[in-house]
């Protein structure tokens, strides 16, 4: 499906751009006030919420309340009352709707991208993504909206209970419900004795991870814990865990985490400094619950990005993969038509539906300490239990995102390489759903083989496609 706004996960770009600023923000919430108002009266009303309102929330980009003012402006034309919940978490957030009985989240993000850019993500009232087709009737209602639409310049009336203002250090009562609900995952005093790196990304779980783990009893070595608005993601973060690695070393620390800017990944690394990515920590969990008999229907849910070795792992274990197309929301939609309860991606967004409704990296860390915590085994033993396949990756920016089904060269490749691998391994090639990029999956049973096999690739894409 085509659209001209949404990718994988939300709407995101560089801020000041075509797309993310201030008069694009208010048309965007005027938009999407029309699409609640159309939905509303087409479900008889209420469509079940128990209010009118929209919670909005972002992270510690210095564009995020701007934006936040801007929608809100169009979402209150329309007659909708957004609530300010300040800086907090993506899974917080959608934790907060599914709680509140709100009508709708929003939040101001652009995840792991750096402080240049940002962007919008929606959450259902019970908490889940948006689906492709509601996306592409707010994109109906964007292209029906003139762009010399004005809903007006006063400024947008926030409801103020719960407010948390700009900054990080005032927590609201919805972060302090949050805190609550994480901290619940573990028993009291739990991690008492325990030393843990903590790398927030100097983004938005800055307040919310620290606390709870203080509050279960951990000493914590905080890293990238200063936002300053500009720095979120800056080298620190789940997309850069060196760092987190050399201070767990350093520190004598049992696990380190690194969240993303808003929140709602995770990465780890283990007692010796050596990092885990999703697809371990999806397999660690998927074959402790099946051990305990509490993987809802012997299920994980997965998308085709994760590694074959994981479905191995899980298979050996009793239980079995489920595939999906890549993007969190995907995986949750995989998840409900299977029953299960427990999905993920290989870049960390780890589903745990029965605690939250979204990926949520705080819970995924905390699930990881409890199989630790149950088996008295420290994650480089519990790592083992997935064998991963040899994986090479690229990432090639392109002018022009040409139908895949259009590149001759680049088909005739991967058809030679799947000939070549057999059930041994596998080729996926797909374009970013949020930048222009052409990426390359390769795994195969060693990695000289796997290596090459993507060198063709990559020389049979610039072939068919302008590369830049």
């Amino acid at each position: 499906m085509n659209r001209d706004y949404f990718g994988t996960d939300g709407i995101r770009g560089p801020y000041g751009g075509p797309i993310i600023n201030e008069a694009f923000a208010t048309r965007l919430g005027v938009s999407v006030g029309r699409w609640l108002k159309t939905r509303s009266m087409a479900q008889g009303g209420g469509g079940g919420h128990r209010s009118n309102e929209v919670l909005v929330g972002w992270d510690t980009r210095f564009s995020g309340k701007s934006l936040a003012d801007a929608i809100a402006l169009g979402l209150a034309s329309e007659g909708w009352l957004p609530v300010s919940l300040g800086v907090l978490p993506t899974p917080a957030i959608a934790w907060a709707v599914r709680k509140s009985g709100a009508v709708l989240g929003v939040v101001i993000t652009a995840s792991h991208n750096p402080a240049s850019d940002n962007g919008f993500k929606f959450f259902e009232g019970d908490g889940r993504k948006l689906t492709d087709a509601e996306e592409a009737e707010i994109e109906t209602e964007l292209a029906n909206l003139a762009e010399k639409s004005d809903p007006g310049s006063d400024r947008v009336r926030w409801k103020e209970s719960n407010r948390a203002g700009s900054g990080i250090s005032q927590p609201s009562e919805i972060a302090a419900d949050y805190i609550a609900a994480a901290r619940a995952v573990l028993p009291a005093g739990a991690l008492v004795g325990w030393r843990i790196a903590l790398d927030t990304a100097n983004g938005a779980a800055c307040s919310t991870s620290a606390a709870v783990l203080r509050e279960l009893g951990a000493e914590l070595i905080g890293i990238g814990n200063t936002p300053d608005g500009k720095n979120i993601n800056a080298g620190v973060g789940s997309e850069h865990p060196e760092l987190l690695c050399n201070r767990v070393r350093a520190g004598k620390a049992r696990i380190g985490i690194a969240h993303d800017g808003d929140g709602d990944r995770c990465i780890v690394c283990d007692e010796s400094g050596e990092p885990l990515d999703g697809d371990e920590m999806m397999g660690i969990l998927a074959t402790r619950a099946l051990e305990c008999g509490k993987l809802a229907a012997k299920t994980l849910v997965t998308t085709v990005q994760s590694n074959l070795g994981l479905d191995a792992a899980v298979r050996a274990a009793g239980g079995r993969v489920v595939r999906t197309r890549v993007g969190d929301r995907y995986v949750i939609e995989g998840m409900r038509a299977e029953g299960a309860t427990l999905g993920g991606e290989s870049s960390g967004h780890l589903i745990f539906s029965e605690i939250s409704p979204s990926g949520d990296g705080l819970v995924a860390a905390l699930k990881l300490i409890e199989a630790m915590l149950d088996t008295g085994e420290p994650l480089s033993l519990l790592r083992r239990r997935i064998k991963k396949f040899p994986q090479a990756t690229a990432a090639l920016a392109v002018r022009e995102k040409k139908p895949i089904r259009d590149l001759p060269s680049l088909l005739a490749a991967v058809k030679e390489t799947e000939t070549e691998f057999g059930d041994r391994g596998r080729v996926l090639v797909r374009y970013s759903g949020t930048e222009c990029l052409l990426r390359l999956l390769v795994e195969g049973p060693d990695l000289p083989s796997v290596r090459s096999a993507l060198g063709r690739l990559v020389a049979a894409a610039g072939a068919d496609l302008d590369l830049l």
